[in-house]
């Protein structure tokens, strides 16, 4: 049985009204853990290696919730009426590539990123599992929890103590995301625990420190938009330098409930948010934000040094639901990577003529990992302690030497 077919396996148990418990996702986790394991491994030892890269800085954008790839950054207009949804593709900056009419701000500035349209995982298709995997590279379960990128690459420069002032890493708003389910999303330390510095804050925010270098700012920068997202978005330029250049991670949204984010399920209640949503509230808050941290870093030459990365936890069903929705899905969905040595104009991967999985060069989350640390020049030999206090393997696979 290959791994997409275990992937419908794993989607059963976990559609929108199914309310999976802790215990569901970790009997869920443990059956692909090997699996998972094992495609890491292979991944580890397919390309020849890559110069290191000489990014100072990450910022880290979680489009939570998951957006429709479809509905997005890699729309299928040839497919069928419920496959290809109701949003027409527009022309870009970059000749024959194509993104959603959402994006009218970023389809100008496609030479200064790339495109990863084969991103895939084989887990459980629940945002927990995703954010696991996206943010740790790892899919740990119900065992020693994996620090995150933001406290690895602290760790390795040094940041040793948790009270180290002013923070090179910080999660903003909040570190953690209300999910549904009661499981690590892993934005933490994890098994270093006190050994590195963790902050959060954002937009309103009372810790000290993240509190008097919003007031500094003063102001709401229009450039980024109004939202909550986009003024944290704005706060990154000056961040970077603040934080003498290390790790930003942005939480697009709080919450998958009540309110609109990328899950649009469209199934009412608390999993309201439909494609009107997208199109009205949520793409075109994600389109001025993006676009406008792109042209801000690059007009005060950060862009260079800086590696700027947004993707959801999985995609979304490739058949519109029955309310004219779509579910989770973790068999493709699409990532956008610019700066830090990244080369623009790039689309890496492609998926089917549905987009149902990848039909070309298929990434694994481990692999965008490891291209996040390999741009921030972490040594593919690095090692962190494990929980026990032996050393540990800090990439979880090959970087994706088509970025570079």
């Amino acid at each position: 049985m290959g791994p997409f077919h275990c992937l419908v396996l794993h989607r059963t148990a976990f559609m929108p009204h199914s309310h999976p418990t802790r215990r569901d996702f970790i009997r869920a986790t443990a059956a692909t853990a090997a699996g998972l394991a094992a495609s890491q491994t292979a991944s580890a030892g397919s390309r020849p290696p890559l110069a290191l890269g000489t990014a100072k800085s990450c910022i880290f954008i979680n489009m939570v919730g998951g957006p429709a790839h479809l509905d997005t950054f890699d729309p299928k207009p040839d497919a069928p009426s419920d496959v290809r949804g109701p949003f027409r593709p527009i022309r870009t900056a970059t000749p024959g590539v194509h993104l959603s009419e959402l994006f009218p701000k970023l389809a100008k500035l496609t030479d200064r990123f790339s495109l990863i349209r084969s991103m895939h995982h084989t887990a459980p298709p629940v945002h927990e599992c995703g954010f696991q995997l996206l943010n740790t590279g790892r899919l740990f379960r119900d065992g020693p929890e994996w620090p995150s990128m933001g406290c690895v690459v602290s760790f390795l420069n040094g940041d040793t103590k948790a009270t180290a002032f002013p923070p090179r890493h910080f999660v903003s708003p909040v570190p953690e995301v209300n999910t549904g389910i009661q499981a690590s999303h892993g934005f933490g330390p994890g098994f270093l625990g006190e050994r590195v510095p963790f902050f959060y804050g954002g937009v309103g925010c009372a810790d000290e420190w993240m509190y008097r270098w919003m007031e500094e700012r003063n102001e709401v920068n229009p450039q980024y938009g109004p939202t909550a997202f986009g003024q944290n978005c704005a706060g990154c330029p000056e961040g970077i330098t603040a934080l003498a250049g290390r790790f930003i991670t942005i939480n697009q949204f709080s919450t998958v409930f009540d309110s609109p984010s990328w899950d649009c399920h469209a199934a009412g209640g608390s999993l309201r948010t439909d494609l009107s949503d997208i199109r009205n509230i949520v793409a075109p808050g994600f389109d001025t934000a993006f676009s406008a941290l792109l042209t801000d870093l690059e007009a005060r030459g950060q862009l260079e040094s800086t590696l700027v990365v947004a993707t959801g936890e999985f995609g979304r069903t490739p058949k519109l639901n029955s309310n004219g929705g779509r579910d989770h899905w973790a068999g493709c969905w699409t990532a956008l990577v610019a700066g830090g040595g990244v080369k623009g104009g790039r689309v890496i991967g492609r998926s089917d003529r549905t987009g149902s999985e990848p039909a070309d060069r298929p990434v694994t989350p481990q692999e965008l990992v490891a291209s996040i640390f390999h741009a921030l020049g972490v040594a593919p030999d690095a090692t962190i302690p494990g929980p026990d206090g032996a050393p540990v393997a800090v990439y979880p696979g090959a970087p994706v030497a088509e970025l570079f």
